[in-house]
């Protein structure tokens, strides 16, 4: 099995690169996100590779990190996700993105990635919450306290945040914040509003 190739980029594609390594070529399809930081055709590129053997092909899949690989891993392990989906996903979310979006439950930010809806979206988040692991990222530290993942109306607020663009990270530290400062029972709108003023400081 391949686990790492060191080379060139020979040829980039929409979903994979050509890596030359000692003059025999490996395409590898990667996500977008990896093909956008790889580099151009000749330059070096080193990729950690998942080799995936069916009975009419073995394809090679390449990544940055030894951690986007495992993600990948990760994600076939959930019904309904095969290799096209767990790159799309990656494509669309950082892996501290993806695990932030695991931690916090919120299958707003995965549904976003084309080909995932609502259904497989909750899928992911509930499967991998548990199986994660090591993988996923600790959130975010506030007033040298960590913020626990949000539930209920902050993990709502937090949701809604991260839609309008603020990282999984950022929004649920500035829920947290704005949380300790109203008080539990504190409505959806104006914890949003809070948490915005938070972020704009």
């Amino acid at each position: 099995m391949i686990g790492k190739l060191k080379g060139r980029i020979e040829e980039t594609g929409t979903d994979h690169l050509v890596v030359d390594v000692g003059g025999v070529g490996y395409l590898v399809q990667a996500s977008s996100r990896t093909l956008s930081r790889a580099g151009g055709v000749g330059e070096a590129v080193v990729l950690f590779i998942e080799t995936v053997v069916r009975e009419d092909a073995i394809r090679l899949f390449g990544f940055l990190s030894a951690e986007e690989r495992e993600w990948f891993r990760l994600l076939q392990t959930v019904q309904g996700v095969g290799a096209k989906v767990a790159l799309a996903l990656l494509s669309a979310l950082a892996p501290g993105e993806l695990s932030q979006a695991i931690v916090l439950q919120d299958k707003a930010a995965v549904s976003r990635t084309p080909g995932i809806g609502p259904k497989l979206a909750q899928r992911i988040v509930t499967e991998l919450k548990d199986k994660a692991g090591a993988l996923t990222a600790p959130l975010p530290v506030t007033a040298g306290k960590i913020v626990r993942a949000p539930q209920g109306v902050a993990a709502e607020a937090a949701s809604a945040l991260v839609n309008l663009g603020y990282s999984m990270s950022d929004a649920a530290g500035a829920v947290a914040s704005a949380l300790a400062e109203l008080g539990e029972g504190t409505r959806l709108d104006a914890l949003i509003r809070a948490a915005l003023r938070q972020l704009a400081r």
